[in-house]
């Protein structure tokens, strides 16, 4: 797609200066990153980790210049040893810090897996809702380019599937930055499933969002494009390609109705559920694995709810 001149011109922290002026745009990676500096600034006990998240700004640079901002002690470098530093940070989210804990790939959290659900997904039911562990696992899930099986799996489906974790799968700029900056801030721990191949690319981004204050509701989707004929429902990177899919079938006559999920626990079914009882008709797009997939568990909410049942009128 070819931007006007208009468009590569704005400056990434630029506000519109008439009604009239477009957007601005804003990388995803620029997102994440404002959000990060914005709650590290805004709360002393929110800290990174990770590995290359300080020296090297991140093997993503989404954490580029917070090590020089807020030094050694909230932006730490650490040993190639998943296990070890994610036990690091539930236990110091247990003692009431506020811990970021990347993943340079979520295909490496299975080393880590043990604390992401024993330790911190179930700690608020085991101790009867006295322990909280307000934790942010994220990083880069799913394909991306060249990498091979053992760094392109998504693992969506997998964390969706575990009680005590919020699940959030943004696609664009703005998702990206209020979702994070809701994750950071919830008591609960949350994943945070981003895009590599997605950190480069710009979106038009509001200037609500660009606010210190801008955070989005975790669990609520968002409907991309409205349409009355079929549903199509994709998160992360699949939105995209469900958003081209709708722009071609328009061309024909047929009008998609595209919802970002956004969050995959907790799932929004009422907006989806909405749209297929407008529609009729539902398309699940997703880079996951089919089987026991979070197209799967949208079609067996659908199967299983009561609004769909003729019978209830």
């Amino acid at each position: 797609m070819i931007l006007p001149k208009s468009l590569l011109l704005v400056g990434r922290r630029s506000f519109s200066t008439s009604r009239t002026a477009p957007a601005q745009l804003m990388t995803v990676r620029d997102a994440l990153n404002s959000a990060l500096d914005e709650e590290m600034e805004r709360d002393e006990r929110v800290f990174l980790l990770g590995e290359e998240v300080a020296q090297y700004d991140g093997a993503y640079k989404v954490s580029r210049g917070l090590w020089k901002k807020y030094g050694d002690k909230r932006v730490i470098d650490t040993p190639i040893t998943e296990i070890g530093f994610a036990g690091i940070a539930v236990g110091a989210a247990m003692a009431g810090l506020r811990p970021i804990c990347e993943f340079m790939t979520f295909n490496f959290s299975m080393q880590a897996i043990d604390h992401v659900i024993n330790s911190a997904a179930k700690t608020f039911y085991m101790s009867a809702g006295l322990i909280n562990v307000p934790i942010v696992f994220r990083g880069p899930n799913g394909a991306a380019a060249g990498v091979a099986a053992q760094h392109s799996q998504c693992f969506g489906a997998w964390y969706s599937h575990c009680p005590g974790l919020k699940v959030i799968s943004p696609y664009n700029s703005e998702d990206c930055k209020g979702l994070l900056k809701a994750a950071i801030r919830d008591p609960d721990p949350v994943v945070f499933l981003e895009n590599e191949l997605l950190y480069g690319s710009q979106y038009p981004i509001s200037d609500e969002a660009l606010s210190k204050d801008f955070v989005l509701p975790i669990g609520k989707a968002k409907i991309e494009r409205p349409g009355q004929h079929i549903t199509i429902v994709a998160h992360s990177k699949a939105v995209e390609t469900s958003l081209e899919a709708a722009q071609t079938l328009a061309g024909k006559g047929i009008e998609a109705e595209v919802i970002n999920l956004r969050s995959l626990r907790p799932l929004d079914e009422e907006t989806i559920l909405k749209s297929v009882v407008k529609t009729n008709h539902i398309i699940s797009v997703e880079q996951g694995w089919p089987q026991c997939g979070i197209g799967a568990e949208i079609s067996a909410r659908i199967m299983e709810s009561p609004i769909l049942d003729p019978g209830t009128g």
